[in-house]
């Protein structure tokens, strides 16, 4: 998920040796495992960067390819997320960054038989009508299934309706189309598991963290919000944690800035061991949250979605989605 405050976006499209070769027609590559059918069973997803929207043509075809071919080479990825680049100025109006995240996703998909999760953030549509049309418009792109995200700021009283009500008003719509609706978590946000519980209950089938650094306050969240499930007859959906390769101190900024918290101790790690350390660190966190899940008294199904946060760490996001995929039962078997 990147939902960018008031800042702009480090990059654009990774620039490419691809020739740029058309994967916008023709047939459709042989679909894995669904994100349905990989929920419950520790999915692997992968969120690349969109196409900026002023990218040309050409490029955005070229970038289309190259990220194709990646999820080729990587069968045990089970989705892609295609998130909405948005910056907000100091009234919360948007300015969109991203370029056409439905055509980009479509293209992506029918190239690699990997299923696309298309974001919106919901704080700028302007009532639940005009939602289920952009849903419609998605569906037409055999795109079944989306993230709602919320505004950046609760000081500002944004046009368009909240998660939750987002949730409730396309649950219909993305289900009739055998689709699934996820949301963000946040896991240092005060009442975090009771809004999680919320937004469960209106259809949330799955989450995805904010970029997680630390182990202890996502299981810690995560803990509480299959307890809290228990207590008022909920199950639990799919918490996926997002991890991503930073190298230096403008990554740190950056994701920050995103919402993401860091330990100190992790930082200094990251800025003496650069990429190589980052990886090393994601693992870590993946392994320090299983381990405390198997205290949980609820179970929770869990998953990893390996985030870019910049085009020139594509390389390195990749290397990490490697390293996952040796991780025992992450991803679609081989």
């Amino acid at each position: 998920m990147l939902s960018i405050p008031r800042l702009r976006h480090r990059g654009g499209v990774p620039e490419t040796t691809d020739s740029a070769v058309s994967v916008t027609g023709g047939g459709r590559a042989p679909l894995r495992r669904t994100l349905q059918r990989a929920l419950p069973d520790r999915p692997l997803l992968f969120e690349p960067v969109p196409p900026s929207v002023r990218t040309s043509p050409e490029r955005v075809e070229a970038y289309i390819h190259r990220v194709a071919s990646l999820l080729e080479a990587h069968p045990r990825v089970d989705a892609f997320v295609v998130p909405e680049l948005v910056s907000e100025n100091h009234n919360g109006e948007p300015r969109y960054r991203s370029g056409d995240g439905a055509r980009f996703a479509s293209a992506v998909s029918r190239a690699s038989g990997c299923e696309p999760i298309l974001n919106r953030v919901v704080a700028h549509v302007r009532s639940i009508p005009e939602l289920e049309e952009w849903c419609r418009r998605a569906i037409g792109d055999d795109i079944r299934n989306v993230m709602f995200i919320g505004g950046t700021s609760r000081y500002i009283p944004y046009p368009g309706p909240s998660v939750v009500e987002a949730n409730s008003g396309a649950l219909g719509l993305i289900q009739q189309h055998g689709g699934l609706i996820g949301n963000v978590v946040i896991p240092h946000r005060q009442d975090e598991g009771y809004r999680m519980l919320t937004k469960t209950r209106s259809g949330a089938s799955f989450f995805t963290t904010q970029i997680v650094f630390d182990a202890s306050p996502a299981a810690e969240l995560i803990d509480e919000y299959g307890r809290l499930c228990r207590a008022y007859g909920a199950t639990p959906s799919t918490v996926i944690l997002s991890v991503a390769p930073v190298a230096d101190e403008d990554d740190l900024e950056f994701v920050r800035w995103l919402g993401a918290e860091i330990p100190e101790k992790v930082e200094r790690r990251l800025l003496a061991e650069g990429a190589p350390g980052s990886i090393a660190a994601a693992l870590e966190a993946w392994r320090g949250v299983l381990r405390a899940a198997a205290n949980w008294e609820v179970p929770v199904p869990l998953g990893v979605n390996v985030e870019v946060v910049s085009p020139r760490h594509l390389a390195t996001a990749v290397e990490l989605l490697g390293a996952f995929e040796q991780e025992e039962g992450v991803g679609a078997e081989r």
